[in-house]
C-alpha cells in the first residue's frame, strides 16, 4: 500500500515535470508581455497594447494583476486555469472581456499609477459607480474593432468598407 502511494506520487511529480518543461510554464510566472501573447486569440489585445503609450510605461501585469505577491500570483493561477480550461474545450469567448474580479484590480492598478491625477479630478472624490474604463477603453489596448485579426470586437464601433 505505502508502495503504490510512492510510486503514484513520482509519477505524478514526473509527469507535473515533464508537463512544465514541454509548455515553458515558467515563462507564465515573469511578466514578459510577448508570453501573453503566446495565445492567438489574444493577437488584438497584444497589438492594441504594443501600439498604445501604456506599452512604454506598463506590461500586462502591471495592469491586468495585484502586485502583492500572495495576490499576483494567486490571480496568475487562476486566470491561467481559466485560459487553459478555454483553450482546451474550445469554449473561448468572443470578444474577450474582464470579469468583475479582474475590473476590480484593473481599477486599482489604474488608481494606483495615476494617484495624482485621480486627486486631482473632483477632489479626488471617483465616481464608484464607474471603471476607469468605462471612459478611457481605448488607452492600454487602442480603438475596438479595427484589427483585422479573427477576433476583434466589432460590435463596439462600426465598421464601413469602401
Amino acid at each position: 500500500m505505502k508502495l503504490s502511494i510512492i510510486t503514484g506520487l513520482v509519477a505524478l511529480a514526473v509527469v507535473l515535470g515533464v508537463a512544465a518543461y514541454t509548455t515553458n510554464f515558467t515563462t507564465y510566472l515573469g511578466d514578459d508581455p510577448t508570453t501573453c501573447n503566446n495565445c492567438h486569440v489574444m493577437d488584438n489585445a497584444y497589438e492594441g497594447w504594443f501600439h498604445s503609450s501604456h506599452s512604454r510605461v506598463a506590461s500586462c501585469n502591471d495592469c491586468h494583476v495585484p502586485h502583492d505577491f500572495i495576490g499576483k500570483y494567486t490571480t496568475k493561477a487562476i486566470s491561467g486555469f481559466n485560459h487553459v480550461y478555454h483553450f482546451t474545450t474550445g469554449n473561448i469567448p468572443v470578444p474577450i472581456r474582464a470579469k468583475e474580479s479582474t475590473k476590480a484590480i484593473i481599477q486599482a492598478n489604474c488608481i494606483r499609477c495615476h494617484t495624482e491625477t485621480v486627486d486631482a479630478i473632483a477632489d479626488g472624490q471617483m465616481d464608484s459607480e464607474r471603471y476607469c474604463v468605462a471612459c478611457h477603453r481605448d488607452v492600454a489596448h487602442g480603438e475596438r474593432g479595427l484589427s483585422l485579426l479573427p477576433y476583434q470586437d466589432t460590435t463596439t464601433v462600426a465598421i464601413e468598407h469602401p
